[in-house]
């Protein structure tokens, strides 16, 4: 399987199926159908079906998927059968609430540390965490070997910091700062921005 030559909106939905069949598999359910599946998430079965088969076939006509398998499998593929390690840059308000957010362990992801430039932050207790000095950033994540960066700095600092990581062997940016960061193509950028979804919804009202 070469995941590389799977369109990205795919990628996009597989997290969403996932989520959707945890929640499940919590109500003590052990099979579903994709028919089931979209109305739980919005989408139409025929394109549940169509994402899942680009990655094998999970299910059984007539009997459909084994809830269980399903999701080994999709954590598999997104590869969260395991758990990465995660830094935050940025102590302001949003990096407070990733760190003090518990949810992450249960999707594969553990925060391990927490940076900030401004002095008066550093030292401080944020979240079980101890926020460390950016100046010593690159070195620290070269020694640990992380390779998925949350960053919550300001526009100003985006592109400076996300230079940073990347020179310290960062692969993946979740970035909330609501600019375009400019990368080479080896590293992976999600934009989480919440005034941009915002406008999109108003489009509807």
């Amino acid at each position: 399987m070469n995941t590389r030559k799977i369109p990205d909106i795919i990628i996009g939905r597989l997290p969403v199926y996932l989520r959707a069949l945890q929640r499940m598999a919590d109500m003590g359910l052990k099979t579903t159908s994709s028919q089931e599946l979209g109305e739980r998430v919005g989408i139409s079965a025929a394109q549940i079906r169509k994402d899942i088969s680009q990655f094998g076939e999970f299910g059984k006509q007539g009997t459909g998927y084994s809830i269980e398998y399903l999701i080994d499998k999709l954590r598999e593929i997104l590869k969260v059968d395991r758990i990465w390690d995660v830094v935050v840059v940025g102590a302001g308000d949003v990096g407070r609430a990733i760190a003090n957010y518990q949810g992450f362990r249960d999707r594969g992801f553990h925060v391990v540390a927490i940076f900030d430039s401004d002095k008066a932050k550093v030292g401080q207790s944020m979240g079980g965490f101890t926020v460390e000095d950016a100046g010593e950033m690159v070195e620290r994540i070269k020694a640990t070997g992380v390779r998925i960066a949350m960053l919550t700095v300001p526009v100003s600092a985006a592109q400076a910091v996300a230079d940073q990581l990347i020179l310290a062997g960062v692969k993946a940016i979740l970035n909330y700062a609501p600019v375009n960061l400019n990368v080479p193509n080896h590293v992976k950028v999600q934009h989480i921005d919440p005034s941009t979804h915002l406008q999109r919804m108003t489009y509807y009202l």
